[in-house]
């Protein structure tokens, strides 16, 4: 049913949240709210939850922890991707959306997972002028949705840009929660450095994880993985074992994006401290150059 709707796709998932590096107050959260879709909730009077909006930095685990989510709760899971509602036919756009949200509807409680909202909402602006208003039209009928929903399906909504958020959409009521994943800690880092060596089957404690986490700060999660494929490059091409100066290297020849977008960064940082709640529980975030 879900194929032949054309609008969503059924993603299966393995990893659990112990596959997320850092982020332990957005785990508590979840962790909270492992049993609110069933009978006994309702019955203590728990609404089911409508949905967690995910804010923050390339590479930071929004969109594997919107993955992650619906293994861990054990729900099925969606994903709409924005592209596929808008078409060149008049009203069809609408339709589409109407028609994505009854299918998830109909296999519900379920997790519905929109990656980078920010993209498919674009323009909303300027959309009686480009698109005769269908973009804004389409956006209004997903907010009234989000607010008057009924049916056990839990949204989680990701995006990098946080400027180019609608203020509609931050609104309360919309999502049970808003939050910011920043760049890992030095904890964090660690935590991420033994999740990839471990996926790929190599010993953490064979390495100086400290060492890794410190020469790694304001390196994001995505970046510390792309260094543990880098440095088995390197020691498969000299015929060892991978080493800690494989991954050393791989680490010294990374321009991490903390360095080429740190002023978007820092934006995004003090856009986030009254707007959204903080995924980890840190005394201060990595520094960015």
């Amino acid at each position: 049913m879900i194929r032949k709707s054309g609008l969503l796709e059924f993603v299966t998932v393995e990893e659990g949240l112990d596959s997320v590096g850092g982020v332990d107050t957005l785990k508590q959260w979840l962790t909270n709210r492992a049993a609110a879709f069933g009978e006994p909730a309702r019955k203590f009077g728990i609404p089911s939850p409508k949905g967690l909006l995910l804010l923050g930095i390339q590479g930071c685990g929004k969109s594997l922890t919107a993955k992650v989510i619906a293994n861990q709760w054990g729900l099925p899971l969606l994903r709409l991707d924005m592209g596929r509602i808008f078409s060149n036919f008049i009203g069809s756009s609408e339709e589409n959306l109407r028609k994505a949200i009854r299918v998830a509807e109909s296999v519900a409680p379920a997790v519905l997972w929109v990656d980078e909202i920010e993209k498919g909402l674009s323009g909303i602006a300027s959309s009686g002028q480009v698109d005769g208003g269908v973009t804004a039209r389409v956006f209004g009928a997903m907010l009234t949705w989000l607010q008057e929903k009924t049916a056990p399906v839990f949204v989680v909504a990701t995006a990098n840009k946080i400027d180019a958020l609608p203020p509609e959409l931050l609104r309360k009521g919309r999502f049970d929660e808003i939050f910011f994943i920043d760049l890992p800690a030095s904890a964090e880092r660690r935590e991420i450095w033994t999740i990839h060596l471990a996926r790929r089957k190599r010993d953490p404690a064979a390495f100086d994880l400290a060492d890794l986490a410190q020469i790694t700060e304001g390196y994001s999660g995505s970046e510390i993985e792309q260094a543990v494929i880098s440095g088995l490059h390197f020691a498969f091409a000299e015929g060892v074992e991978l080493a800690q100066k494989h991954l050393v290297r791989a680490v010294r020849e990374t321009i991490p994006l903390a360095t080429t977008m740190g002023e978007d960064i820092a934006r995004q940082r003090d856009w986030a401290k009254t707007r959204a709640r903080p995924a980890s529980a840190r005394v201060s975030p990595p520094k960015v150059v």
